[in-house]
């Protein structure tokens, strides 16, 4: 295990390491996401899993890319975030495990979800 994550160091920067293995969380309306109206899909920064499509991603204004659902619900875990004071569910990649954000219950759409993603948890590939 410990050389996997030495491994991905070498490979991730410093904030991507933070964030997707520590469980940190970029500064709001600093990701490279946060304003992105291309097209395209994003996938984990981590191991290049599929996570969102852009035609999912809207503005929430809260400083961090969101989108009502996954590409495939199949690609995203959840778990129970108990930091910070407050229950929260934390968003991971399937695949890999690697921290993308949390999922709220106050989104648009039919599902009513939020999921607020850090930029720099994701990889975006350009259509």
């Amino acid at each position: 295990m410990e050389k996997g994550k030495e491994d991905l160091r070498k490979r991730l920067t410093p904030e991507q390491f933070r964030v997707t293995q520590e469980k940190a969380t970029e500064a709001p309306f600093t990701g490279e996401y946060v304003h992105t109206k291309d097209r395209g899909v994003y996938r984990c920064v981590v191991c290049g899993n599929e996570l969102f499509s852009s035609e999912d991603k809207f503005d929430s204004g809260t400083g961090w890319p969101s989108f009502t659902r996954p590409k495939k619900k199949s690609s995203l875990g959840e778990r129970k975030d108990r930091s910070l004071f407050v229950e929260r569910t934390e968003v991971v990649c399937d695949k890999c495990g690697a921290h993308l954000g949390h999922v709220f219950d106050d989104g648009p759409g039919p599902e009513g979800k939020r999921f607020c993603i850090n930029s720099c948890s994701l990889k975006m590939e350009k259509k």
